[in-house]
């Protein structure tokens, strides 16, 4: 019986199969087959182990669901935290409130400086890519890309409008869902008219 770990088993999935775009199921199927075969274990949680590597650098998310290994941008890919000179710069500019709620300190919420486009899609810590978050809504972005969390939102803000009967907002939010629709953006994420 081996001794691999759970983590180098899925790297050596993806080291078997560079430069291709391959889906959650596959690599999921493969794993937990493998790591029995190997170990005599079970592969408890994959799905964990391939977010892990995504947010390491190790993967690229190519959308929900679809990974990338590439072992060139491996090598060349170093996430950035922001040093505390940043934060604090980050945090004092945006008023020491949460850009998508307005709260803050005053109201008791714990704040977070977050990347707007995400370090392990390659974001930068540089000034111009943070926005302080309360822990609440940065949690909720997560790892997703800042247009799939707006699209998330609209679509929110606009079965919200719909119930209450506010035709203004409603008018609004369907100008703005349709401009994703019209550029193709996050087509993943389904809008119900």
């Amino acid at each position: 019986m081996s001794n691999i770990t759970q983590k180098e088993l899925l790297m050596e999935f993806f080291e078997n199969n560079p430069n291709r775009d391959v889906e959650h199921p596959e690599v999921v199927d493969w794993v937990t087959e493998e790591y029995k075969k190997r170990t005599g274990q079970i592969f408890r949680d994959p799905d964990r182990g391939i977010r892990q590597l995504s947010q390491s650098g190790f993967l690229q998310k190519v959308k929900k669901g679809v990974y990338r290994y590439d072992p060139k941008l491996v090598k060349k890919r170093d996430l950035e935290d922001f040093t505390p000179f940043q934060k604090n710069a980050i945090l004092k500019r945006d008023n020491y409130k949460c850009v998508i709620c307005g709260k803050g300190k005053a109201e008791g919420v714990e704040l977070h400086v977050d990347h707007i486009k995400p370090k392990d899609l390659g974001g930068k810590a540089k000034i111009e890519n943070g926005q302080t978050l309360c822990s609440q809504h940065n949690f909720l972005k997560k790892n997703l890309k800042q247009t799939e969390t707006g699209k998330k939102m609209f679509i929110r803000l606009y079965d919200l409008s719909k119930k209450e009967g506010n035709n203004e907002l409603l008018y609004f939010c369907t100008r703005i869902l349709e401009v994703y629709e019209e550029n193709n953006i996050n087509g993943h994420i389904i809008w119900t008219r």
